[in-house]
């Protein structure tokens, strides 16, 4: 197959070697995990953090006689991934033996696809940045295919000193590998690259994405290059399970290689590990091309054949999209691109939002829930779901904001209420005492108390009106920040003959 580069080398992805600059190339290829209760041949259970073995079938355990049967779910849920890449679903796909030794596959072999998978050529939009203008760049990553196949059990190595334990509880769970073509030029495109096509996969529902359990894991293929030149010979790391390590390893990677160039060396095609310990990549063995796994039609699998209708209806059921969610947030509330994506990045984040957003001013819910609320689950390292303030409870505090109840600062300790003690933003106003200061008499008194116990600052304001807001702040402060910032603003630049 020949690849064509499309991409003219951008100076800021560039790397400084001691002879000068090099581009770096990345392929990825990422394992996840289908979202099905069964395996992708038997019917075995694939739950997350059973006993060892618990979650094994006869077919799992290859015994004699012992036939696989296609998980329909799993192919249901490859389309959809399809679909969500904008890819081309093939009708007739085919599942073939990939031969090699695996201990923890008791069958010898790997049931996946090689020449006609499910799933061909699509694409993924990608933003990445922001850069230190504040900036985003929009990239297109190419989809090379999408196959199912089957994981892999566990080997472990440290729990006897003379014997190796296997848990075959992965072995036989469903798979997507989903091939890029190699488009991506830094680690901050491949790491927003998998940030997006887990965030698809969760929108469609076909992979959890839990990297820590092992749900999505990423093979990366780096090469570099002179700017423009051919491709290099590229090493693969295999495994990588977090985007923080991913960037790690090819920013490592790259730069060994590099530095192997640059002193006159070759680059062996390999596969390695990443070390997370120490921030570097190690060899693992010589990398196997298709040939060395003399790969086959699987005997006892007839060819995958479904019809266009089929896919039709998986289509008409998909439920919106990423891009899509943020092209209407942009269009239809007035977001900021930049807002925008924040909000879609995770699926929970959007839900949490269109509900706090619903019949409110679009933009402060946005500001609203991207500073305050994933700022404090941020700080205090908790997702979305765990959230302790409700979609109630925060847009019941947008709302005492723009009926003039409460201000906007007063609404920031009402928040810090609600997040640490919940209860209804309405009663804790009422009962606590926040309602800002609206009455013009008791505004008036404050504001006149503070010129007149400040006479030089008065004549100072008057040659530099900026400093009218040291007033302001003066008297909200006098007032414990209850009174009306707009009603305090009007009445200081009265006071002071500005307005």
């Amino acid at each position: 197959m020949t690849i064509i580069d499309t991409r003219t080398p951008d100076p800021k992805r560039l790397i400084a070697g001691a002879t000068g600059d090099w581009e770096v190339i990345i392929g990825l290829e990422v394992h996840a995990q289908v979202t099905s209760r069964a395996k992708l041949f038997s019917g075995a259970s694939t739950e997350f953090g059973a006993a060892p073995n618990a979650n094994v079938s006869l077919v799992d355990a290859a015994m004699p006689g012992m036939l696989p049967v296609i998980n329909e779910e799993c192919v249901a849920q490859a389309v959809r991934t399809g679909l969500g890449l904008k890819a081309q679903i093939n009708l007739k796909s085919v599942f073939d033996r990939k031969n090699y030794f695996y201990p923890d596959l008791p069958q010898g072999y790997q049931i996946s696809q090689f020449q006609q998978p499910i799933v061909g050529e699509g694409k993924v939009s990608v933003s990445v940045g922001p850069d230190r203008k504040g900036e985003f760049e929009d990239i297109e990553v190419g989809i090379e295919r999408l196959h199912l196949e089957q994981d892999a059990g566990k080997s472990m190595h440290d729990q006897h000193p003379t014997m190796s334990y296997v848990d075959l509880n992965r072995s036989g769970v469903a798979l997507m590998e989903i091939v890029s073509k190699p488009d991506m030029r830094s680690s901050d495109e491949a790491k927003a690259y998998v940030t997006k096509l887990r965030s698809i996969m969760r929108y469609l529902g076909t992979c959890d994405g839990n990297m820590d359990e092992g749900s999505l894991r990423a093979d990366v293929n780096v090469s570099v290059r002179r700017p423009g030149g051919d491709f290099g010979t590229r090493c693969e790391i295999k495994n990588v399970n977090s985007i923080r390590f991913l960037g790690q390893a090819v920013e490592y990677e790259a730069r060994r290689q590099i530095a192997i160039l640059e002193d006159g060396g070759t680059i062996d095609q390999e596969t390695r590990l990443f070390d997370p310990g120490k921030g570097e990549t190690r060899s693992m063995r010589s990398k196997e091309e298709a040939h060395d796994y003399r790969y086959f039609p699987d005997p006892d699998l007839l060819p995958l054949e479904f019809d266009q209708a089929y896919v039709d209806a998986l289509a008409a059921d998909l439920p919106e999209l990423p891009d899509e969610k943020k092209g209407r947030f942009v269009r239809d509330l007035g977001l900021s691109a930049y807002d925008a994506s924040v909000l879609v990045a995770e699926k929970a984040a959007a839900d949490y939002f269109e509900k706090v957003a619903a019949g409110r001013d679009g933009k402060m819910a946005a500001n609203w829930v991207i500073n305050d609320l994933l700022g404090a689950l941020n700080k205090s390292g908790q997702e979305i779901e765990e959230t302790p303030v409700s979609p109630d409870q925060l847009g019941a505090i947008i709302d005492l904001i723009k009926e003039g109840t409460i201000s906007g600062k007063i609404a920031k300790d009402l928040f810090e209420i609600v997040w640490s003690e919940g209860g209804d933003p309405r009663q804790v106003v009422e009962t606590r005492g926040m309602k800002q200061v609206t009455d013009t008499g008791a505004i008036e008194k404050a504001v006149d108390e503070v010129i007149a116990a400040n006479p030089d600052k008065v004549e100072q304001a008057k040659a530099k009106p900026t400093l009218a807001g040291w007033f302001v702040g003066q008297v909200m402060k006098a007032t414990g920040g209850k009174a009306n910032p707009q009603a305090v603003n009007a009445l200081v630049k009265t006071r002071l003959g500005l307005d």
